[in-house]
């Protein structure tokens, strides 16, 4: 059935009605959609606020009559805003590349990161922290514990603003790196550079330049392993449970020396030979219940990577639930050392090199964190998980696997590494390593010629084969500007110390 000529006309001038109303309905659910994220970062910055003035009001309660009251009460609003900033930057690596690759809503993500972050800081976040981060200065230089006090409110104060605005820009950085160049900067304006370990800075500049290179290549080699041993087979669900519950089982047993060195080191100190035979014990544990488990989720299961893929999301949600308690445990310190020091040293007018953590100051901390990751995180965890490279289940599986097998390398070496920069540089590993088995695989290439569901692949013109090997993975520009944002992660925060610290002196 077609139009009459005298019916044409008409039909343009509807078509073009309709046309006109679709427009007009997305301008429309656009401008709504925009309306909604005001309202919601309204209300997560009010939120924020009144986080903010509980703990104030909750140092109040706490400090008595001390004739530093009032600093103390700034210090904990500071030390508060510095853990929602960690909480908002830091703990999205934990879980971005679950949500990135479906494994977790987001909602599942926070959630479950909400609830291992408190536990990871309540339960073994430890009741003595260093007051010096990282030992970068001497506090035997600092004249006073009323200098003391101002250097690490200024190193608080002035890393906080640097994460702020690294999570405003969608950068993932290193809250101890921050930290560390807050302490660095106020340091050197307060005293000189005679106060600074030079050595301790150095081993963090070479270690900002190996963990993401290590974080990568060993992503990037478990994904080698799982293209030739599990992608690119013929029969994949043979492949599967013959390897799958290795690569499970190796994940726990890894992060189980995770735990116990990272996570619960505040706890429990088992010697090397303690924590190798941990992961020996739970690797076997675990290899014996996940090979009937595959076999179960695997029978009926078509022979295709969308199968594949299933298999990996338990083990996803558990890796983001571990590193999340690992992280809780330990970067809690970067809000709680600085501030517990301060208390510590306003009281009493002295300064130690170790101080002792009230449950309180904790509570602030592990609050604060979860409550910086649920309001103002998924812009993060849409970045490392969504934005620099795509994520499938197994790519998510490598990156974690990688973050746990590096820190632990790291660890034995002594280097004090950032766990952002290791997932994110695993992120970068698995993406760059895409690229280049797509470009040069001969296995891929076999494996696409001999399958019927690829001949629309085999039909393509060989320029635009070529344009297909060659398309880039990873977005360039988030990798250039996650490496410049790590570069200056230092020195901002170093100047912005020396800079609120000078004022500081300059009004007093």
């Amino acid at each position: 059935m077609t139009l009459r000529d005298e019916d044409a006309p008409a039909a343009r001038k509807a078509a073009i009605r309709k046309t006109s109303l679709d427009k007009d309905l997305r301008k429309i659910e656009r401008l709504e959609d925009a309306t909604r994220f005001v309202s919601r970062n309204r209300s997560a910055v009010g939120i924020a606020l009144l986080f903010l003035a509980i703990a104030g009001a909750l140092a109040s309660t706490q400090i008595g009559t001390s004739q530093n009251g009032v600093l103390m009460v700034v210090a904990a609003i500071i030390g508060g805003y510095m853990a929602l900033n960690i909480g908002a930057n830091d703990v999205a690596n934990n879980v971005g590349p679950a949500v990135g690759a479906r494994a977790l809503t987001m909602m599942g993500a926070l959630v479950i990161a909400v609830i291992f972050e408190c536990a990871g800081a309540l339960i073994a976040g430890g009741d003595v922290v260093k007051t010096i981060s990282k030992g970068i200065i001497d506090p035997a230089l600092i004249p006073s514990g009323d200098v003391f006090v101002w250097i690490m409110m200024s190193a608080l104060l002035a890393s906080a603003l640097w994460v702020h605005l690294a999570t405003y820009l969608g950068a993932p950085v290193s809250t101890t790196h921050s930290i560390v160049g807050g302490v660095l900067g106020a340091g050197l304006a307060a005293v000189g550079a005679s106060v600074v370990d030079w050595y301790v800075v150095s081993s963090i500049f070479i270690s900002w330049l190996i963990s993401p290179l290590i974080g990568g290549v060993i992503a990037a080699a478990f994904l080698a392993f799982i293209k030739i041993n599990l992608i690119y087979q013929e029969d994949k669900i043979a492949a599967a449970r013959r390897w799958v519950p290795v690569l499970v089982a190796l994940l726990a047993a890894v992060f189980s020396a995770y735990l116990v060195i990272k996570g619960l080191k505040h706890v429990w100190k088992p010697d090397l030979p303690e924590i190798a035979l941990t992961a020996v014990l739970v690797f076997a544990l675990v290899y014996c219940l996940a090979r009937p488990w595959v076999r179960h989720q695997s029978v009926g299961m078509e022979n295709r990577n969308q199968g594949l893929r299933k298999l990996f999301h338990l083990p996803l949600i558990c890796a983001a639930a571990l590193l999340s308690f690992a992280h809780g445990s330990n970067d809690v310190a970067n809000a709680v050392g600085p501030l517990a020091a301060i208390l510590s040293s306003a009281e009493s007018g002295s300064l130690t090199t170790e101080v002792g953590v009230p449950l309180w100051v904790m509570l602030i901390g592990a609050v604060g964190i979860s409550l910086g990751l649920f309001l103002f995180g998924p812009r993060i965890v849409r970045i490392v998980g969504e934005k620099i490279t795509k994520m499938n289940p197994m790519r998510a599986f490598c990156v974690a696997l990688s973050a746990a097998v590096t820190v632990l390398f790291a660890s034995q070496l002594g280097l004090p590494v950032s766990t952002t920069h290791i997932a994110v540089g695993a992120v970068f590993g698995v993406g760059f390593f895409r690229e280049y088995y797509t470009a040069t695989s001969r296995r891929r290439r076999r494996y696409l010629r001999t399958h019927k569901r690829n001949q629309s692949t085999r039909r393509l013109p060989e320029k635009d084969q070529e344009k297909l090997r060659r398309r880039k993975l990873v977005r360039r520009s988030h990798f250039v500007g996650i490496l410049a944002a790590w570069a200056i992660t230092v020195p901002s925060a170093a100047g912005l110390a020396a800079m609120i610290f000078l004022g500081v002196e300059w009004v007093r």
